[in-house]
């Protein structure tokens, strides 16, 4: 006797396919539905947990062959869109409301480009679809505006009903709080913790983010009040340490890192920065000014994932100078390219999360 081609039977054919980063069935994850047959041609809609996907095109693949083994079925169409899921709540940590995914950039040490790792991030999430915004918490150097664009914006506050709120910054797709809109651009910040922590707070609570998939914190280097005052204020999804080859910032990654662990704060891996350098002149050629191999051995000796390797770029620098982030200015450069897998696996890797919580 023939099998029915009705949904249920979709449904169950379905059912065996894996999302490959949640390692559970896409039908039991309720990532399949509005299944409609029409004749031999059946549709239905895929619903991903994120639109940074990686493994989109795989997914999309996987569930048509398995359709297509079902008796009288001669099309599939696949529509794809995505739901990101909400990360746990915790009793003793404020969400923030609106915002589903709280996740750090962080390092240990400064000048390993994590401000420009940030931004690139934050970037390409938002160009994939994810509504994206971002905390410069670095409140002592605030780089961020300049990266994006953004150095003589002009930001508002308004009163709500608890207080003032601040207006984010806009542009690429990304709103920007950061210590730069409320000082004069040489003006030092000279602060001792308590008002650090209450500034940070305020960026957190008395801001106008809206619904956002994703807002990025780019940490101040170090292990002090900025990163105590984030993981104890919010819930966060995790935290990626950024580092270079070079065996000093390896160092001082490894203590960025253990501070997270044992803030309870998951780390969803490292990002090996400036791993090479790539001479305009000669695109072919590498060059290893800062070693070579760290990022891989620390974060295999740590048991974290290496979440990949960017390349020392002009233009990375360039792009960065001039407020437009590589990931747009220069989107088939290796750096891009690098920054746009990162960006996915620390999408998958933040739904993993929120999804185990």
């Amino acid at each position: 006797m023939s099998q029915k081609l009705d949904s249920q039977a979709v449904l169950d054919v379905l059912r065996p396919v894996q999302d490959p980063e949640l390692q559970k069935s896409l039908v039991e994850l309720n990532m399949i539905r509005n299944v409609a047959i029409d004749g031999g041609k059946v549709s239905f809609t895929l619903v991903l947990t994120t639109p940074a996907c990686p493994l989109r095109e795989f997914i999309v693949e996987d569930c048509q062959k398995a359709v297509r083994t079902l008796p009288g079925v001669e099309d599939v169409a696949v529509d794809v869109t995505a739901e990101t899921p909400q990360q746990k709540q915790l009793p003793d940590r404020q969400g923030i409301e609106g915002v589903k995914n709280i996740f750090a950039v962080s390092s240990g040490k400064g000048g390993v480009g994590k401000s420009t790792i940030a931004v690139n991030i934050a970037v390409t999430l938002a160009e994939s679809g994810a509504k994206v915004g971002l905390l410069d918490a670095d409140i002592y150097g605030p780089n961020d505006p300049a990266m994006l664009g953004l150095a003589n914006a002009q930001v508002t506050v308004t009163q709500g009903s608890e207080g003032e709120v601040l207006e984010p910054a806009f542009n690429h797709g990304i709103k920007l709080v950061s210590m730069a809109f409320l000082i004069d651009k040489d003006q030092p910040v000279i602060w001792r913790g308590p008002m650090l922590n209450g500034i940070i707070r305020q960026f957190l609570y008395q801001v106008n983010w809206g619904e956002l998939d994703y807002l990025i914190v780019d940490m101040p280097p170090g292990t002090g009040d900025a990163q105590l005052t984030m993981a104890q204020a919010v819930p966060m999804a995790g935290a990626v340490i950024v580092t270079t080859p070079q065996e000093v910032a390896l160092l001082d990654s490894r203590k960025g890192l253990k501070m997270f662990e044992q803030l309870n704060v998951p780390v969803l891996g490292i990002v090996e920065n400036m791993s090479y350098f790539i001479p305009p002149d000669m695109p072919e050629k590498k060059y290893d000014i800062f070693g070579s191999g760290g990022g891989e051995k620390t974060a295999e000796e740590l048991g974290v994932p290496l979440l990949g390797c960017v390349p020392l770029e002009i233009s990375l620098r360039e792009g960065g100078d001039a407020g437009i982030p590589i990931a747009i200015s220069n989107p088939e450069s290796p750096s891009a390219k690098a920054m746009r897998d990162i960006a996915q696996r620390i999408a998958g890797k933040v739904s993993v999360v929120a999804l185990a919580s």
